[in-house]
């Protein structure tokens, strides 16, 4: 059977053990499959002792995301996070397993709503829907676990396809520090951010509608904010 590993092991000298994750999580989804979770969870109880997880990764797999988030909340050492380039979408939630969470000044955070492709009628269609929305609340009991944060804001910010650069994710709970320069990379930024591209969206619809306003087009300015939406979408 062929197995596509997403991560991989490194021993050091000083018997650290370091996990990287780089790349889609499952590229090969192990939904169904009982052998690449089963080589996961034995190559990370093989040994003992506190483990540093590398991550760079756009996502991937949300079943995989999640039986790995638990198998590190099961792990019995220190599980250290450092978020080297990018920790998006399925990503994030294995990086809510961190003891400690840490990125670097470079990099980001994405958090959104699951999403899945469905075939068949209305009924397979509620099923699909009902699916999602499980697998979103499931998603939220990670991000609350390490945030703190109200589950309604979650929710939001994932409907809205949130990014955060690290000085915000530490802000708002998701990471606990930046690296330092002997770790990773540049100087921090001086600001911390987040991008939720369906509120640039928004703005962009209501500074053109305030232009319409003003100015006679000979369409309401409903009639107007409904086909940029539909455009945007």
């Amino acid at each position: 059977m062929k197995n596509k590993k997403f991560w991989n092991w490194k021993n050091q000298a000083d018997g650290e053990r370091i996990l990287e994750l780089n790349g889609t999580i499952a590229e090969e989804s192990w939904f169904d499959d009982d052998v690449t979770p089963a080589m996961f969870k034995e190559e990370l109880f093989a040994g003992s002792g506190p483990i540093t997880v590398w991550i760079n990764s756009p996502g991937g797999d949300c079943i995989a995301a999640s039986q790995i988030y638990t198998m590190l909340m099961d792990y019995k050492g220190d599980v250290t996070v450092k978020i080297d380039g990018i920790a998006a979408s399925a990503a994030s939630v294995v990086a809510m397993a961190g003891t400690t969470v840490s990125m670097a000044p470079t990099g980001l955070m994405m958090i959104h709503n699951p999403a899945t492709v469905a075939f068949g009628d209305h009924v397979d269609m509620e099923k699909a829907i009902d699916m999602l929305s499980e697998v979103k609340e499931s998603i939220i009991n990670a991000y609350e676990i390490k945030t703190g944060l109200p589950r309604k804001q979650l929710a939001r910010m994932m409907d809205d396809t949130t990014w955060m650069n690290a000085k915000k994710a530490v802000e708002l709970g998701f990471a606990d520090g930046i690296l330092t320069d002997g770790e990773r990379k540049s100087a921090p930024s001086d600001e911390g951010y987040e991008f939720a591209a369906s509120a640039v969206e928004r703005a962009l619809v209501n500074k053109i509608s305030a232009k319409v306003r003003t100015k006679p087009t000979g369409r309401s300015v409903d009639e107007l904010r409904a086909a940029l939406y539909k455009k945007l979408l």
